[in-house]
């Protein structure tokens, strides 16, 4: 959105911004005094947020060692474990009887989990995995649908201080194996399969073709049934869940971690293609997102039902599904499917049911939901709504206003919208952030359809030109961080040279750049103006043009390839290749690009999966070989192609824009 365009208004006739409603504000869970108290003292101000938020087992004796900048410690010395935090205690404190999870299934199974219930079974998923020779600073891969075993076996590893890494059940078999060899894991933990649009679908055996080859560090495959598909178990490595879990002791004592003690590694694409392993801690990450799920949600445990529709292979899932609402003692919904299974108004069925108060998913599920029409969220009764969220990508101001009015002010079938629509809370941050680092406050902030405004409380966020400069208000560059944070990012696994380089080399140690273009507007808001790198976000999922690209060029047919990300009214940004043929290739045009568009489906993962594969003749070089990326994706948004003056043959992209303009003709 450019900075002169004219807002867009809601039914009411308004653009924003939007005060918050005087009932909200007056009960807020967080208030104005946030900004105030950690303006005048920022680390004094995570000091109090972290012993408020957690309990410590020894406390710590320094907020911040910014010493080895740009590796930092947070809360040093102190010692804690995630596990207890998010189970243990709040048994203790007498919230045993209060649900943890409400698990709903696509099929329509539901599981009523309480916090009692929950520390029985992670106490047994540590026994077993500790029967199994896991032990602290092992590494354990998670290769499994969004069930309550995926979570328990993620707090099980938190407890006895081995690392977790999640891999999206989507991802290919090859993709398993790549981050199972890199975080050298000692177990992985998989299901038989889970339900996808009303289908059965498998995940054992993607298992094991990636374990197929010799060389892997895998002991163990831990195997949940789910949903009772054939499949085969190899001797001596591989086990039933229900055949050695539950057969364990619900007692278990935990151990105190190190608040810098890793917590889980947790792979992204990076530009080079090869995944990179980001790795948080203990202490730092759990305050952070303890804190900020607490308040930018405004969240009440004793009386909220909350839900988050990511699925736990993101960061999302990890932070602000299973670490930021357990560590407050939340009631939250997990869901296994798709929102359009078994009818398109399934996700707000789940609201009606559960009487959801937060309500915290993506851009592109909302424009999606646009799409099928508000009169399916308007046969349910969704008053229980009280705080909205969004995250992974900027969302369009249209976006917002539709949600804003259409589900924050939905009062039930044949009821007058309410006077208070539930404020939105766009989130801006990353898997390296941890936690967020952009969002209004609820009841504090006059919200703005589609800026996420402010960095939270105690977080330093600027916006920088080309020389590292401050820019203005009403003025666009880069956006970074500026100091160090709890829930930051404390490495690349195994490559501090590539943490480094990709984090801290364009403006220095003092400022971490963002990969993200921004812009002030004139009252100092932020608005997100998405990547400048060669990184795509598809769906709030970050994937590498460069790992598409050789996924490509291994199909036999395909010579050379780039990749693109083009605008996407759907998913925000889509995957647009454009290949060579190898000489010897030979088929009709629209099969070998299905054929292609399917293997990087199946090398990668579907989300990977390119919107369109265009066949050309070449490929739009400079004289020194390098392919010019920023003219396709001109191409690729249906602009002008622009300057191509540096190519060896500036031919190729009228050729290329025709091609792509018959392609959209069909």
């Amino acid at each position: 959105m450019s900075s002169n365009a004219a807002p867009p208004t809601s039914q009411h006739g308004q653009a924003g911004p939007f005060p918050p409603g005087a009932e909200f504000a007056a009960a807020a869970v967080a208030g104005a005094d946030r900004y105030e108290a950690s303006a005048e003292d920022r680390l004094a101000y995570w000091a109090d947020q972290a012993r408020d938020a957690l309990s410590w087992d020894a406390d710590f004796d320094q907020t911040l060692d910014w010493s080895e900048a740009p590796f930092a410690k947070w809360f040093v010395n102190g010692q804690l474990n995630a596990a207890y935090n998010c189970v243990d205690r709040h048994v203790e404190a007498g919230h045993g009887e209060r649900a943890a999870l409400l698990f709903e299934g696509e099929p329509g199974d539901a599981r009523r989990i309480t916090y009692s219930e929950l520390a029985q079974e992670v106490a047994r998923a540590a026994n077993a995995f500790e029967s199994l020779g896991v032990g602290k600073g092992d590494r354990v891969a998670i290769y499994m649908p969004l069930i309550p075993e995926t979570i328990i076996s993620m707090l099980a590893c938190a407890r006895i201080g081995a690392l977790h890494s999640v891999v999206f059940g989507g991802f290919s078999a090859d993709a398993l194996r790549s981050r199972v060899d890199d975080a050298e894991a000692k177990l992985v933990i998989t299901a038989d399969g889970s339900y996808r649009r009303g289908r059965p679908t498998m995940l054992k055996p993607n298992v094991d073709e990636a374990l197929s080859e010799p060389g892997h560090s895998v002991e163990h495959v831990l195997v949940v049934r789910r949903n009772g598909e054939e499949l085969s178990l190899t001797p001596e490595r591989d086990l039933w869940w229900d055949e050695t879990v539950p057969h364990q002791s619900a007692e278990h004592t935990y151990a105190p971690h190190d608040s810098e003690h890793p917590l889980f590694i947790l792979y992204t694409s990076g530009t080079t293609g090869r995944p990179k392993g980001i790795l948080h801690t203990t202490g730092g990450y759990l305050a952070q997102t303890a804190v900020t799920t607490r308040d930018s949600f405004d969240l009440r445990p004793e009386s909220d039902v909350y839900w988050c529709t990511a699925d736990v292979g993101w960061v999302t899932g990890h932070s602000y599904l299973v670490y930021g609402p357990l560590a407050n003692g939340a009631t939250q919904v997990i869901y296994e499917g798709t929102p359009d299974t078994p009818h398109k108004a399934r996700m707000w069925e789940i609201v009606a049911k559960y009487g959801v108060t937060q309500l915290y998913t993506a851009p592109t599920l909302i424009r999606t939901c646009m799409k099928w029409g508000r009169e399916l969220p308007d046969g349910y009764d969704l008053s229980s709504l009280r705080v909205l969220g969004t995250v992974g990508e900027a969302i369009n101001p249209e976006a917002w206003l539709w949600f804003r009015d259409v589900i924050g002010a939905n009062n039930g079938p044949g009821q007058p919208p309410k006077k208070e629509p539930a404020p939105i809370v766009d989130t801006w941050w990353q898997t390296e952030t941890g936690g967020h680092m952009i969002a209004p406050l609820p009841g504090v902030t006059h919200t703005k359809p589609g800026s996420a405004q402010a960095p939270v409380p105690g977080i330093d966020i600027g916006i920088v030109d080309e020389m590292g400069e401050p820019v203005g208000n009403g003025e666009s560059g880069f956006l970074v961080i500026r100091q160090p944070w709890p829930a930051m990012l404390r490495g690349i696994w195994r490559d501090p040279e590539r943490y480094r380089e990709t984090y801290w080399s364009r403006f220095g140690t003092d400022l971490y750049f963002a990969g993200d273009g921004a812009r002030y507007d004139e009252d100092g808001d932020i608005w997100l103006m998405g990547r400048v790198d060669d990184v795509m976000n598809v769906s709030g999922h970050r994937l590498s043009t460069t790992e598409i690209e050789s996924s490509l060029v291994a199909h036999a047919k395909v010579a050379e390839a780039a990749v693109v990300g083009a605008k996407d009214a759907t998913t925000g940004e889509a995957v647009v290749a454009f290949v060579m043929l190898s000489d010897d290739a030979a088929g009709d045009p629209e099969a070998v690009e299905a054929e292609l568009r399917d293997h990087v489906r199946s090398d990668i993962g579907a989300i990977a999966k390119p919107r369109n594969v265009l066949v050309v003749p070449e490929l739009p070089k400079t004289r020194s070989g390098k392919i010019m990326r920023r003219l396709l994706k001109n191409v690729a948004n249906g602009d002008d192609v622009g300057d191509s003056s540096t190519l060896s043959d500036p031919s190729v992209m009228i050729q290329i824009a025709e091609d792509m303009r018959a392609q959209h003709a069909q």
